[in-house]
């Protein structure tokens, strides 16, 4: 995403007649849908972000997904002119997270070490929604073999599997149980 900016969402399309579009989100923070106030829109093949003012929003549970109206959108053909369009906030507009809390863009590109052996298992590529959120990682290179693995490993973030994110030192030590990693 472009320097400076976190993309909380992205509208699909319109939602009624009087101008209010759908976002689906990529946030955990609903309060960025739901509260007035500015936000910044980049719409397909932009480069540069605009401000807009988000009105007022809700959330459309059967959806998963958010109903909000910006300012000097009135109708819906303007609403449908912003398909696909990216709503952006401010880094800086980050809320605070509490102990063991982390932004998902911040554990992107972490390494990934067993925690017991010092052995690195590859990089954090995503991190995914299940039950419990499960880091992506791309594994590094086979230890045992001298070849490169492109394989993935699913390693569910909890305390008791990921008991260090050391963001300052851009790794993650973890304690995989038996199985796991093979």
């Amino acid at each position: 995403m472009m320097a400076g900016f976190i993309e909380i969402g992205r509208i699909v399309g319109a939602q009624g007649l009087t101008g209010e579009v759908r976002v689906y989100p990529s946030s955990d923070f609903p309060e960025r849908f739901l509260e007035p106030g500015n936000r910044w829109l980049l719409p397909p093949g932009a480069t540069d972000p605009k401000l807009i003012e988000l009105v007022q929003g809700r959330y459309l549970e059967s959806k998963g997904l958010y109903i909000v109206q910006i300012a000097g959108i009135t109708d819906r053909n303007q609403a449908e002119a912003l398909r696909n369009s990216v709503v952006l906030v401010s880094e800086q507009d980050r809320p605070l997270l509490e102990e063991d809390e982390f932004y998902i863009l911040d554990l992107i590109g972490l390494e990934v070490f067993d925690q017991a052996s010092q052995t690195l298992i590859g990089t954090v590529i995503n991190v995914l929604s299940a039950g419990n959120d499960l880091l992506e990682v791309q594994r590094n290179l086979d230890q045992t073999s001298d070849r490169v693995s492109t394989n993935t490993v699913l390693i569910p973030f909890v305390k008791a599997i990921v008991p260090v994110v050391d963001l300052s030192q851009h790794r993650i030590e973890i304690t995989p149980p038996a199985g796991l990693i093979e």
